[in-house]
C-alpha cells in the first residue's frame, strides 16, 4: 500500500498538464490528505486537476474537506449525490482511476483511504488489494473513462484528442470498462473468453463473491477438463453478508473440483485473474450482481509473461496466509 500510494503521489507531483482522479471512497483522513495536499501543489503551479468520487461510497467525508479542494483551485464533483438523483441511489461509480498528463494511469481495487496501508500512521490492519500503474497509450483510454463519468456527474464537459499511434513496446492491454447500459455484456464476454480458453491454471482472487449461474458453469466446466481452477476469496471481510452468500456455492464448485481458499491475514479486496502464465485482469469489479449491473467499473486486461508471473507469485504468497475449504 505504501508503495502504490508512493507512486501515485510521485506521478502527481510531476504533473505538468493534468491531473484526474476518479474513486469510489475518498477518505478525509491521512491518506486523502496527503492526495489532497499534492492535488493542490499541482493546481497551484497551473495543473487542471479533476476530482471525482461517489457520494455514497464517500459519505463520511466531511463538507469541509470538499471546500477545501475547491479553495485549492480542484475542480470537485461527487457522483450521484443522494438528494439529486434518489432514484438512482443504485448506481454508483466504484472505478478506482487516476491518470497523469493522459500518459501514466492507474487502477485496480485501491480507494484513497488509510485502510489500503497508504502509510505508517493508520491504526488497525491494512487491507490486501492489488493496484497497477500503467503508462503509455492506456493511460489515454483511462483518460476516455474517467470523461464519461464526469459528464454523467455534472461536471464540464473537455477535450480529449485523438490517440496518436503506439509505440508497440510494452505488455499488450485492453481497458475493460462499464457502466449501467454499458459495457457490462462486454466485460462479461471477455472474462468467459479468458476461462473458456485456458488450458493450464486459472487462479482468481475476489473480494465480494456472490456469482451467477453461467460464471459458476465456467469455473466447473474448466476445472473438468483439467485445468488448475482456484479461488481465492476472503475469510476477513467487512461485509459478511457477501461472504455467506458466496458460502452457497462452494459445494458445487468443490465437487467441481474447483479448489477455494480463503485469506486469513486482513480483509481481502484484491479483484484479480491470471491465466496460464501470461493473461491477467487488474481492476475494481467483483464477481457480483452490482459490479455486473450496478456500478460503474474499471478493469485492464494484460498480455504479458512477466505480468502474469508476478500475478502468480503474488497468488502463491497470499496462499501461505490461506486456509483451503
Amino acid at each position: 500500500g505504501g508503495a502504490a500510494f508512493a507512486s501515485m503521489l510521485d506521478a502527481i507531483e510531476n504533473a505538468r498538464e493534468e491531473v484526474l482522479l476518479e474513486t469510489y471512497i475518498l477518505r478525509d483522513d491521512a491518506a486523502g490528505h496527503q492526495i489532497l495536499e499534492r492535488l493542490g501543489r499541482a493546481a497551484a503551479r497551473g495543473v487542471v486537476v479533476r476530482v471525482l468520487a461517489d457520494a455514497f461510497g464517500s459519505w463520511t467525508t466531511k463538507p469541509s474537506f470538499w471546500k477545501t479542494m475547491r479553495q485549492l483551485g480542484i475542480q470537485a464533483r461527487l457522483f450521484h449525490p443522494f438528494w439529486a438523483h434518489v432514484w438512482d441511489h443504485l448506481v454508483r461509480d466504484h472505478r478506482k482511476v487516476i491518470v497523469v498528463d493522459r500518459h501514466v494511469g492507474f487502477t485496480g481495487g485501491m480507494n484513497v483511504g488509510n485502510e489500503y496501508g497508504s502509510s505508517g500512521r493508520e491504526e488497525g490492519r491494512r487491507w490486501r488489494d492489488t493496484h497497477a500503474r500503467i503508462e503509455g497509450s492506456t493511460a489515454w483510454e483511462m483518460a476516455v473513462v474517467f470523461r464519461e463519468g464526469w459528464v454523467r456527474a455534472g461536471g464540464e464537459p473537455f477535450v480529449i484528442s485523438a490517440q496518436g499511434p503506439s509505440d508497440g513496446q510494452g505488455a499488450r492491454t485492453l481497458v475493460l470498462d462499464s457502466r449501467p447500459g454499458r459495457g457490462y455484456a462486454e466485460t462479461a464476454a471477455v472474462l468467459a473468453a479468458i476461462v473458456g480458453a485456458c488450458q493450464r491454471r486459472l487462479w482468481v482472487t475476489n473480494s465480494y463473491f456472490a456469482p451467477t449461474r453461467t460464471l459458476l458453469e465456467l469455473l466447473a466446466s474448466a476445472a473438468h477438463r483439467g485445468v488448475d481452477a482456484r479461488l481465492l476469496l476472503p475469510g476477513v471481510t467487512d461485509i459478511p453478508l457477501v461472504r455467506h452468500a458466496g458460502h452457497g456455492c462452494f459445494s458445487e464448485l468443490l465437487n467441481a473440483g474447483v479448489r477455494v481458499f480463503e485469506y486469513q491475514a486482513t480483509v481481502l479486496h484484491a479483484k484479480t485473474l491470471v491465466a496460464d502464465d501470461y493473461v491477467s485482469v487488474i481492476g475494481s469489479s467483483n464477481l457480483d450482481v452490482r459490479s455486473f449491473r450496478f456500478n460503474a467499473e474499471c478493469n485492464v486486461l494484460v498480455l504479458d509473461e512477466g505480468t502474469a508471473r508476478d500475478m502468480a507469485a503474488a497468488f502463491e504468497a497470499d496462499l501461505r496466509d490461506s486456509i483451503e475449504i
